[in-house]
């Protein structure tokens, strides 16, 4: 119940904050609205760009070197060319572990026995009738 409470409340809260933003929007608005005539900002000149060159000398088709034929391009090994071998590679040492000590590991602390650990009190709603 106390929890449905808080929520409402935090509700009307962000409505009431979003309603007061809203209406200093609009006044703020309002009063630029109700600004005299500002002059108008003059227009500028359109730049002119300069002409580009005349190019005389660029290559025609006719004046192009012919495309290389089919028959001077270099073969393609096919899919049933032998691939090369694969090198050899240096054997690694395996790794072996120092034997394990004749004496036992030592025993490790245990910790304290807690009959329960404590809990910090809550306020619990009334009940309902």
């Amino acid at each position: 119940m106390a929890a449905s409470s808080n929520c409402s409340i935090a509700l009307l809260l962000i409505v009431a904050l979003l309603s007061l933003s809203s209406i200093s929007t609009s006044h703020a608005a309002r009063s630029l609205l109700q600004l005299p005539n500002l002059p108008t900002i003059p227009s500028l000149p359109q730049p002119t760009m300069p002409q580009l060159p005349n190019i005389p000398n660029l290559p025609t088709a006719s004046t192009l070197p012919p495309l290389p034929s089919v028959t001077s391009l270099p073969t393609l090994p096919t899919a049933n060319s032998p691939l090369p071998s694969l090198p050899n590679l240096p054997s690694i040492p395996k790794m072996t572990l120092p034997p394990m000590p004749a004496n036992p590991l030592p025993n490790m602390p245990s910790l304290p026995n807690i009959p329960s650990i404590p809990t910090i009190p809550t306020l619990s709603p009334p009940p309902s009738n």
